[in-house]
């Protein structure tokens, strides 16, 4: 079911991507397809936590020091100056066959995304293929740098901000932690760490009989 749900969405996006780009070189990318790596994330990790492609742009065209253009793999661009930037490491170029100059172009490519005030989030193919779950996760807390979408309006303050903290993090977390970021007691946390797993929006990562850890649930 979610493999025809993303197809579609997919096939929405990229029409529209096709109809609305004005940059004839972003075009000429899009229209020669996504990149491998790039496909199985949006597959595989994106679309599964996120639903949807919104401010999502692939072959995003930046310029470089020396005045030239270069192409990020999928930019997050949801308004008002928020700029991020996934980018997709391949094994085959990016590690097993980086030789020096390649290696000093990587780096000078996050710096000057990172000068220009973008927050860069890299994630390797094979982390892709053998953690999507894992990913999923690094997402999440990727998107909690930016804004507290998804927030249900019917949570509490505290509950919500307990979302967005589960979101920053990339683990478990137990309820002294929650307490101590809420400035709460221990159960008062509990209370609201239970009240967001009866509206799953979290689950159980360790215990049985009493819990011990919390997570988002993806």
């Amino acid at each position: 079911m979610l493999s025809i749900e993303f197809d579609k969405a997919y096939d929405e996006w990229m029409t529209s991507l096709l109809e609305n780009e004005m940059n004839p070189r972003v075009l000429s990318r899009i229209e020669n397809g996504l990149e491998h790596g790039t496909l199985e994330f949006l597959r595989s990790v994106w679309f599964p936590v996120m639903k949807n492609f919104n401010h999502l742009q692939p072959e995003w065209e930046v310029r470089d020091f020396h005045n030239g253009f270069r192409y990020l793999d999928l930019a997050y661009l949801p308004g008002n100056g928020i700029k991020g930037s996934i980018e997709i490491q391949g094994y085959g170029p990016h590690a097993r066959d980086l030789d020096v100059r390649r290696f000093k172009d990587l780096c000078w490519r996050h710096c000057l995304l990172t000068l220009d005030d973008w927050i860069v989030l890299p994630i390797a193919y094979l982390s892709i293929k053998d953690e999507p779950k894992r990913c999923q996760q690094l997402v999440l807390s990727f998107m909690g740098k930016f804004i507290a979408t998804d927030i249900p309006p019917s949570l509490t303050w505290l509950e919500a901000e307990t979302v967005r903290y589960a979101r920053r993090i990339l683990r478990p977390f137990a309820p002294t932690e929650l307490a101590t970021h809420l400035r709460i007691t221990d159960q008062h946390a509990r209370r609201i760490l239970h009240s967001l797993i009866n509206q799953q929006i979290l689950h159980v990562a360790s215990g049985t009989k009493r819990y011990r850890t919390f997570i988002l649930r993806t």
